[in-house]
């Protein structure tokens, strides 16, 4: 038996590829899985549940087929952080805290999306402080429908051209902040995505800080049972 942990798939109607690849997944992959956790940017863009597009409908199809079998967890990522309750129910995923500390087999665990490790990216933390709020996220939610799409397209094209132009170093995680959760969270594992930077990082004392990746070229699979932790790809068909 073992857990999986999957993340940044930035599913949308443009790439159905992503799409089919991961009703693959859930279809084939799931034998032996006692329960998944979906670490954010499951969507590239969400704008509220009122305004899931079919694909997405398709997809809370799908997952709630898998959750009658084994449950499934979903943190938020930068992406989708909108996604709420009602999808969560349509879905048949517990949405879980920002981040959140759990055993793995008798090992503490602490596991999130991530962006909030990349502390030197100070436009994007004073942003992401910003959407954060309630009364924030309240407003955009009562928007008229066609107005919340044209910010999201406005804030997505910004991120990109940003991103183009920010060293790499402040797009990854700092090991100060990576330090400081996992001692205040008392885990020796830390799993995250964000970063698209799939990886297994040994950080010394027993501690170790996994890395999901993106699903941009193949799936990407953190595996956890009893003796291992492994990173397995899924090839696009």
């Amino acid at each position: 038996m073992h857990t999986l942990f999957i993340g940044d798939l930035h599913l949308s109607a443009d790439r159905p590829d992503i799409t089919q690849a991961f009703i693959r997944f859930l279809d084939t992959q799931l034998a032996g899985t006692e329960a998944l956790y979906i670490l954010g940017d499951l969507f590239e863009v969400w704008v509220g549940d009122d305004l899931a597009e079919p694909f997405a409908i398709d997809i809370a199809t799908h997952l709630k087929t898998v959750s009658l079998q084994l449950p499934i967890y979903f943190i938020h990522g930068n992406r989708d952080f909108l996604l709420s309750q009602d999808y969560a129910r349509q879905a048949g995923m517990k949405l879980l805290p920002e981040v959140q500390v759990l055993s793995l087999y008798g090992r503490e665990s602490v596991v999130l999306h991530g962006d909030s490790l990349c502390t030197l990216d100070h436009d994007y933390q004073r942003f992401r402080r910003f959407r954060n709020r309630p009364f924030v996220q309240w407003c955009y939610r009562h928007l008229p429908q066609q107005l919340r799409v044209n910010i999201a397209a406005k804030l997505r094209r910004n991120s990109q051209q940003q991103n183009q132009i920010k060293p790499e170093q402040i797009m990854d995680v700092t090991a100060d902040e990576v330090s400081k959760l996992l001692a205040q969270s008392g885990a020796s594992l830390m799993i995250h995505g964000h970063t698209h930077r799939p990886a297994i990082h040994e950080l010394g004392h027993g501690q170790q800080r996994a890395v999901v990746g993106d699903w941009y070229q193949q799936g990407s699979i953190l595996k956890v049972s009893q003796d291992t932790i492994e990173l397995q790809t899924l090839p696009f068909a």
